[in-house]
C-alpha cells in the first residue's frame, strides 16, 4: 500500500515537473517571436553599423521646428523647440557630415541633431538641447557610427539596438529554453529508471 502511495506521488511529481519544462519551452519561444518580430527588424534595418571616430566641427542652435509626429495628430505644431545641428568629421572618409543622436532622430526629423522628448516646458526644453550643445563643444572627439555601404552619408552617435542589446534580448529565452529542455531530459531519465527498476 505504501509502496503504490510513493509510485503515485512520484508520478505527480513528474507530471508537474514535465509541465514545468513544457511550459518554460513554450514561454521561451515566444519570447523568440516577440524578439523576432520587434527588436530584429530594427537591428537589421540600421545600416549604420560601422564605429569610428567623429570630430565635431560645429554645434548651432537654429530657429525652433515644430515637433514631427509620425503618428499624424492634430497637435503637430503646439510642440516647438530650438533646432540642434551638429556637424562633424568623419574620420573615416574625411567628410563633414551630419551627426544624428540615433537612427530613429534621422527619421523623426533630418533636419536635426536631436528630437527632444515631448515635454510641456518649453524653458526645460531649450535648457537640455542648450546642455548638449555645450556637451557637444566640450568634448569634440566621440565614437559615432557610419554607413560602410554609403547609402547614408551622414553619422549617428548611438544605435538604438547595438549587438551587444540584441544578444542580451536571446540571453533570457536561451536560459528558460535550456533549462525547460533539461528539465524535460531528467524526468524523462527518471521515468526510463523507473522503469527498469520495475522489471528487475
Amino acid at each position: 500500500m505504501l509502496g503504490k502511495k510513493l509510485v503515485t506521488a512520484q508520478k505527480r511529481g513528474e507530471t508537474r515537473a514535465l509541465c514545468l519544462g513544457l511550459g518554460m519551452v513554450a514561454c521561451s519561444m515566444m519570447m523568440y517571436f516577440f524578439i523576432g518580430i520587434t527588436i530584429v527588424p530594427f537591428y537589421t534595418k540600421s545600416v549604420w553599423t560601422a564605429e569610428t571616430v567623429c570630430k565635431v566641427l560645429k554645434a548651432n542652435i537654429k530657429d525652433k521646428v515644430f515637433c514631427p509626429n509620425s503618428e499624424g495628430s492634430e497637435d503637430e505644431e503646439i510642440f516647438p523647440y530650438p533646432c540642434l545641428q551638429v556637424w562633424v568629421n568623419l574620420t573615416a572618409s574625411g567628410q563633414e557630415v551630419m551627426l544624428y543622436q540615433t537612427e530613429d532622430t534621422l527619421e523623426r526629423n533630418p533636419k536635426c541633431s536631436y528630437v527632444p522628448d515631448k515635454l510641456e516646458n518649453p524653458k526645460e526644453v531649450k535648457a537640455q538641447i542648450e546642455v548638449i550643445a555645450s556637451n557637444f563643444k566640450k568634448y569634440q572627439t566621440f565614437p559615432c557610427y557610419y554607413d560602410p555601404g554609403g547609402t547614408q552619408t551622414n553619422v549617428i552617435l548611438s544605435r538604438l539596438y547595438p549587438s551587444k542589446c540584441l544578444l542580451f534580448a536571446f540571453l533570457w529565452p536561451t536560459l528558460m529554453l535550456t533549462g525547460g529542455c533539461l528539465i524535460i531530459v531528467l524526468v524523462k531519465i527518471s521515468q526510463y529508471v523507473s522503469v527498469l527498476s520495475a522489471c528487475q
